[in-house]
């Protein structure tokens, strides 16, 4: 989707966020969403995934435990991925699922390298953010904020940043 002005929008079929959709889910609909959340939260915790120190022992190749989990969400979503290519697989909303083509850009590798060097440093990425909160780890708080800020930052720039 393309905003031309506040009135034209153009649609892109290759690129339609959920949260553009005209049908959003409402009231006990969105349970579902929360009740996954706080599953995939209770996984992270149970899995040591949101642990600082499991973190680290990975940044100072000191254990295989967080390259296992990562390995393995690598493997899942190639899997998937090729599962919904191949079997033409639709949303739960019986949308089809369009996954278009990525190009390389030099961007990704420096976008990468500050990724990487903020989870060596705080200990945490996006995904367990909300868990590590969860657990009483308060200080990734500042984590958060940062992160948000980040996002803000990138997407005021983004325009003049290299491809």
């Amino acid at each position: 989707m393309k905003v031309i002005d506040k009135k034209t929008v153009v649609e892109d079929p290759n690129c339609v966020a959920p949260n553009l959709r005209e049908d959003h889910d409402k009231g006990l609909e969105l349970l579902k969403y929360v009740i996954l959340g706080v599953l995939f939260g209770i996984v992270f915790v149970k899995a040591e995934i949101i642990s600082w120190f499991r973190i680290q022992e990975m940044f100072r190749l000191q254990s295989f435990h967080m390259y296992g989990v990562i390995g393995s969400a690598i493997v899942t979503g190639i899997i998937s991925i090729q599962i919904i290519k191949r079997f033409g697989i639709k949303t739960i909303h019986g949308e089809k699922i369009n996954i278009p083509t990525k190009e390389f850009r030099k961007g990704q590798i420096i976008g990468g390298f500050i990724f990487g060097l903020g989870w060596a440093i705080t200990g945490a990425c996006p995904g367990p953010l909300f868990a590590q909160i969860g657990s009483g780890f308060t200080v990734v708080g500042i984590t958060l904020i940062s992160a948000i800020a980040g996002t803000w930052v990138y997407g005021k720039f983004a325009d003049k940043l290299p491809n």
